[in-house]
């Protein structure tokens, strides 16, 4: 094992976190999460959230044309949209403009209503950023918009996509992302919730979970007010899960301030079974 509990890497970069059966109906094949951002602000050795599913599919878009280059973004198909705030939003803005000039088919840009309507009004409004879904690229929209409605199961880029509603400071939701039977969940930034955990435990091939953490400690009032997890809330969120231990967790949005601290702190967590991701990581799940 090496950093962080998380398995030895092998020749290519990346790392099975484990196997999948090919007899009982389980996913033979696996999903690769390529880790663009994965941190809680930004310097020039942090970035913020934006990940990727095989490639076609990203979570979040903080750091989408910071972190990739232009063939990965002309490749991408849709961003899944966690909440409006600028560190999930903001690459958005640019991917769009390069796309556009690229001629790429429209990126489909997926959230809750609550999210979109913050995008349109104050976003891709024509004053703040030129609204994409009005320049073409081609002779198409370069983005279009698709509601994501509560727990209901839709396609995105060939993946299943079902938002839960988490406990943040605005709407916010976490993502179960499913394909040939396995899933992949993302807590979206939360602090205590509920409702998660419950339809986590009802997954049947639950790959692994993004979590986030966010503060250490000794940060707890401003994680309480600013919707965010520290170490010591983490843990009873996570035994909320049936096996905890059973789960591959990995750890992202720590604040760069705070980087080594929080690290600490969740090394010491018993029962659980945690990795903190780092940029560029390739893991196969």
């Amino acid at each position: 094992m090496s950093r962080g509990g998380l398995p030895n890497f092998d020749s290519f970069g990346s790392c099975r976190l484990r196997s999948a059966p090919s007899d009982d109906g389980i996913a033979e094949s696996p999903l690769l999460l390529r880790v663009v951002g994965c941190h809680g602000g930004e310097t020039p050795k942090h970035r913020t959230s934006a990940f990727l599913l095989d490639d076609r599919l990203a979570i979040d878009a903080g750091s989408l044309t910071s972190g990739l280059d232009l063939p990965l973004q002309y490749k991408l198909e849709a961003v899944l949209v966690s909440h409006a705030h600028l560190d999930h939003i903001r690459d958005l803005a640019t991917i769009a403009d390069n796309r556009a000039h690229h001629g790429c088919k429209p990126l489909i840009v997926a959230g809750t209503v609550a999210t979109l309507d913050v995008l349109k009004r104050h976003f891709f409004n024509g004053l703040v950023w030129p609204d994409f879904t009005a320049i073409p690229s081609k002779k198409e929209p370069t983005i279009r918009y698709k509601i994501l409605k509560p727990e209901l199961r839709v396609e995105v880029a060939g993946f299943g996509v079902r938002a839960i509603a988490v406990s943040h400071t605005i709407d916010t939701s976490a993502f179960i992302v499913d394909k040939n039977g396995a899933s992949v969940a993302y807590s979206g930034d939360t602090g205590p919730t509920v409702r998660l955990w419950e339809v986590l435990r009802e997954e049947r091939d639950l790959r692994a979970l993004l979590m986030e953490v966010s503060f250490p400690n000794e940060e707890q009032r401003v994680a309480t007010l600013s919707g965010h997890h520290t170490p010591q809330t983490l843990l009873p969120e996570l035994k909320k899960f049936a096996k905890p231990q059973d789960l591959p967790t990995l750890l992202y949005h720590i604040k760069p301030a705070f980087q080594a601290k929080v690290e600490t702190q969740c090394a010491r967590l018993k029962g659980v079974n945690l990795t903190v991701l780092r940029l560029e990581d390739q893991l196969l799940l």
